[in-house]
């Protein structure tokens, strides 16, 4: 959708809603604004609401994708002090997937507080203070950003930058709010390929170094679970934080790299390298080996995130099986920059002349 087109949309729809007495939703439709919508899970969110015929309203700066949904209402705009087009509108619920620091997010939680019944803040489990330990639920502590006037995004401020946008909306919004914590979302769409790397990984079939043992507990969540889960929140209204993961040891790195050769019918040979050996060679903070965690140190536990409470509230999980195929098919239909046919490298993962050294380095070691 382009600007014209955008501010067409929004000038109709405004007038609609300017029409109505009430200025929360009455009826089973609810009407939904999303910050955000266009990257990996906001598109999700869209198609899953949308099929329940709720009335979607994005609002982005419209660089992303911006054609992406060209029957949906889409609201140009910046987070950072350019929000005049939210102004005077109404929404039942909406949907942060888009914000990072708080200061920005305190501007879209003000303007909107009394135009919206229930904000639901897409966080983190990056916002625990402490993930070394198992078993986590979401009562833990927080984390807590030496600075917190910082705004620069790194790994270290990562998790306490979510820990106070959390805050900020659940001071403004208490019991009309979510905050939803996921492990590493995957499946479909997503581009930053720290889940895809292993399937598409083991496609490839020959020697391939796999990390850890084959016991060792991954946690993370589909897209489409999440999704589900957001309507879930969106129509009930469900206040509260919430892990959103798989159950722990319901996946390991073995079952992820074992369905990966059933489905893609590969050859691969697996070798396992120990958390020792990783450690010397500076993997197990290098990013080359996404997902799968050492199982002692300051992030043993999250792999260990405890669901239950989402659960209760309806969480469901599509199978491993189904995630992996679907991943895949998605990784095919990807352009060919994208693809490891030919040995080209994903944005996370082992290249695979890195993975070559390690490999030899390995058998060097044990004779």
């Amino acid at each position: 959708m382009n600007r014209r087109d955008a501010i067409k949309s929004a000038t109709a729809l405004a007038l609609g809603s300017m029409a109505s007495t009430s200025v929360w939703s009455q009826s089973s439709k609810l009407r939904v604004l999303i910050l955000g919508g266009t990257g990996f899970i906001g598109p999700h969110f869209v198609e899953v609401l949308r099929a329940q015929g709720h009335t979607i309203t994005l609002f982005n700066r419209g660089r992303r994708n911006p054609g992406l949904f060209k029957d949906i209402e889409t609201l140009i705009g910046d987070r950072d002090g350019k929000l005049d087009a939210l102004r005077g509108r109404d929404w039942d619920v909406v949907i942060d997937d888009s914000g990072f620091v708080p200061r920005i997010v305190r501007q879209s939680v003000e303007l909107l507080h009394d135009h919206v019944q229930h904000y639901i803040y897409i966080s983190s489990i990056s916002a625990y203070a402490d993930l070394s330990k198992p078993n986590l639920d979401e009562d833990q502590p927080l984390a807590v950003l030496g600075d917190p006037t910082v705004e620069q995004m790194s790994d270290a401020a990562y998790g306490g930058l979510k820990a106070l946008c959390e805050q900020v909306v659940q001071k403004a919004y208490g019991k009309r709010s979510a905050a939803i914590r996921p492990s590493y979302i995957v499946g479909p769409g997503d581009t930053s390929d720290r889940f895809t790397y292993w399937p598409v990984r083991v496609s490839r079939g020959g020697e391939m170094l796999a990390p850890g043992t084959a016991s060792d507990p991954i946690q993370f969540i589909d897209v489409r679970d999440l999704a589900d889960f957001m309507r879930l929140c969106v129509e009930r209204r469900i206040g509260g934080s919430y892990n959103l993961c798989n159950a722990p040891h319901s996946v390991t790195m073995g079952s992820l790299l074992d369905t990966s050769k059933k489905i893609s019918h590969a050859d691969t040979h697996f070798v396992w390298a120990d958390a020792t050996f990783l450690e010397q060679q500076h993997l197990t903070d290098s990013g080359e080996l996404p997902i799968w965690s050492p199982p002692t140190g300051a992030t043993a536990g999250a792999a260990l995130i405890s669901p239950a409470r989402a659960v209760a509230q309806g969480l469901r999980f599509r199978s491993l099986e189904t995630t992996i195929t679907d991943t895949l098919a998605w990784q095919r239909q990807r352009p060919a920059a994208h693809n490891m046919n030919g040995g080209q490298k994903l944005r996370a993962g082992l290249s695979p002349e890195r993975e070559t050294e390690l490999l030899a380095l390995l058998k060097s070691r044990r004779g």
